[in-house]
């Protein structure tokens, strides 16, 4: 790990949050939110009233409730242009629909890079608030999600959308 990845790792906060699909892990530093992250570890050691932690487990309960439907949150993300582009265009993907990985290369303005859109989604360190479980196959059919394809489907069904 270079001193960078350190120093970056040592400013950030984290917290485990009880979500009606099982624990999830969250993480902040200076700009924002970093992580959501599906958790099945021991509770990290770093317990923060971090505002913007906070302000996650509010939104995420309102999510959860049916009472949100868009997050307000500063996100601060941590991955390649590319990676960051698609997360961006996941963002788009209005509540309740659903893309292919197709429409979201197209939606990027790189709509042969369907593989590279999956690899980057798959690496979504902010599950749920970049809505990546709003991305089906081609075929309408659910495929992989780091979450778990039970917890994409719940996720897709609290939305509206039986899958």
């Amino acid at each position: 790990m270079s001193k960078s990845s350190q120093t970056q790792r040592a400013t950030r906060a984290f917290v485990t949050w009880k979500s009606p699909l099982g624990l999830l892990l969250l993480g902040a530093d200076e700009a924002g939110l970093t992580d959501v992250q599906f958790w099945s570890g021991p509770a990290p050691s770093s317990r923060s009233q971090v505002p913007v932690l906070q302000q996650a487990q509010e939104e995420l309960h309102e999510y959860f409730a049916g009472q949100r439907r868009v997050f307000d949150l500063p996100l601060s993300w941590h991955g390649t242009p590319f990676q960051k582009a698609a997360w961006a265009a996941l963002c788009q993907i209005p509540w309740g629909r659903t893309w292919t990985y197709g429409q979201q290369a197209a939606a990027m303005g790189q709509a042969s890079a369907v593989r590279a859109v999956g690899a980057a989604n798959g690496r979504n360190p902010l599950a749920i608030i970049v809505p990546c479980h709003r991305v089906i196959g081609a075929n309408g059919q659910l495929t992989g999600y780091a979450g778990g394809l039970q917890n994409k489907a719940a996720l897709l069904a609290l939305e509206g959308l039986n899958r």
